[in-house]
């Protein structure tokens, strides 16, 4: 109710008040007059007095009642005055907040499957409203024979999941998914494929970034068009993708095929169409690199240059494979020495993460690390030649890609590496983050949290090892 309509409703209701107190006097004035001619000539006036007097204080003490008792009543509201529903006169009384602060909310990711007629929408809100949940958001995945609804909820913090599954499945949802949300989920559908969209612009290795943060839990498979012996590797996928239940395929923008699967949740025709996009733009932009540099220091007073390498950087990294050590080499690829060079072409493509290069003025690397994808993982590996060791390029390489694994969200770090391997033992004891170890049929895997928490888990099992992704390169 606006100020001027309540100052309306108060003079109108000052005006009946006056116009009822003005005719109680003339009716007094009458009636007192009536009684003055009967006391003053009828032989019962005394009595008749006494009458009069008795009824004047009844309707003294009957007005004194009722006025105490409309005193602090709330003025009637028609039906146009009442509070918008979303006014903060209706928000105070529908969600009054407890005694002593505010009421605490858990935010929820929810995915529900309801029937395609009207009213089936309706009748899940109104039961997620009488659980006082409120609705953030909601997409609307339509399917041949019903509708996805996805919401983004903000639920009371002492609702247990069960009971809000319940109350959907009790309103005609059906295979409900549900899980936690924060923040970053607040972000409107459009704008998060844009920030995607953008990301993938820019820079080829942010596409499995990017459809894992569309897509949430995923497993991504990245299969060459052949293997390093040239045997063929991936099938053939149509022009425009795959779609199965629980399994997307699309033609890898770096060649081969590409499939993310996701078993706790099946893929919507929506979300297919939106992977495709994103994989449409990759391919059609080709490879590429943020041409950044950064100039690093030694401490002898040498300067390096590095910047992120890509497939460009294949002869040059040939050839400083070429100035290694065999013993650099066997600890860094855990395997026979004429392999390194077939490994080179895979690790430096962005399929498998990024890869950082450290260059003297003249354009000749020094030193590699890469940092590549594995699920909520993230595996990073070193190489530095011989003539370069022992001056701190690894552990400032090592600094930089755990900071961008954090950037990605990337949950761990670890490293593959041998016992005697004290160079990439000591980086990474460098990086001062609790560290977990383990012995793996003679090899050691160093892990640790790119946010400085650890929570031990059991072991991973065995790492494959020495990790082989997909037959093409060893970690």
């Amino acid at each position: 109710m606006t100020d001027a309509t309540s100052a309306r409703s108060t003079r109108r209701h000052h005006w009946r008040r006056d116009v009822v107190e003005l005719a109680a006097l003339f009716t007094a004035v009458a009636v007192a007059d009536a009684a003055a001619n009967t006391v003053a000539h009828g032989p019962s006036g005394p009595v008749l007095l006494c009458a009069g007097a008795a009824a004047l204080l009844a309707t003294t003490g009957f007005h004194v009642w009722w006025a105490r008792r409309h005193e602090h009543a709330p003025p009637p509201t028609d039906a146009g005055d009442t509070p918008a529903a979303d006014g903060p006169t209706a928000t105070a009384t529908a969600a009054p907040a407890p005694e002593g602060g505010t009421r605490e909310a858990a935010l929820w990711r929810m995915r529900t499957t309801v029937r395609d007629e009207p009213g089936s929408l309706a009748a899940l809100c109104t039961a997620l409203a009488a659980r006082r949940v409120d609705i953030l958001s909601l997409q609307a995945h339509p399917l041949s024979s019903g509708t996805v609804d996805e919401f983004l909820l903000r639920a009371p913090a002492e609702l247990a999941p069960r009971h809000l599954t319940a109350a959907v499945a009790a309103a005609g949802g059906a295979e409900t998914w549900l899980e936690r949300a924060d923040a970053h989920d607040l972000v409107d559908a459009p704008t998060r494929m844009l920030g995607l969209a953008t990301r993938t612009a820019l820079d080829s290795a942010e596409l499995p970034l990017a459809l894992r943060q569309l897509l949430g839990r995923c497993t991504l498979h990245s299969v060459p068009a052949r293997s390093l012996t040239g045997q063929p590797l991936a099938e053939a996928v149509p022009a425009e993708g795959v779609l199965e239940e629980h399994t997307m395929t699309f033609r890898d923008p770096s060649g081969g095929s590409l499939t993310i699967e996701r078993p706790q949740l099946p893929f919507t025709p929506t979300e297919f169409a939106r992977v495709r996009a994103l994989v449409e733009l990759d391919t059609r932009l080709g490879q590429r690199v943020p041409p950044r540099r950064e100039v690093l220091t030694l401490p002898e007073g040498n300067a390096l240059t590095v910047r992120r390498a890509g497939p460009g950087d294949l002869t040059a990294a040939r050839a400083m494979h070429l100035r290694c050590s065999e013993r650099t080499l066997v600890r860094r690829y855990h395997g026979p020495v004429g392999d390194a060079d077939r490994y080179l072409d895979h690790l430096l493509s962005p399929r498998f993460g990024r890869t950082l290069a450290a260059e003297t003025a003249s354009g000749r690397l020094v030193a590699l690390g890469h940092l590549l994808w594995d699920g909520d993982e993230t595996e990073v590996a070193l190489l530095v030649e011989d003539a370069w060791q022992q001056r701190g390029i690894g552990a400032e390489l090592l600094r930089r890609l755990v900071e961008m694994a954090a950037e990605t969200g990337s949950k761990s770090v670890y490293a593959i590496t041998q016992a005697s391997n004290t160079g990439m033992v000591t980086a990474m004891r460098g990086l001062g983050l609790p560290l977990d170890y383990q012995i793996e049929e003679g090899t050691l895997v160093i892990t640790a949290r790119p946010t400085g928490a650890w929570d031990h888990r059991e072991p991973r099992e065995s790492r494959e090892a020495i990790r082989v992704r997909d037959g093409s390169r060893r970690g």
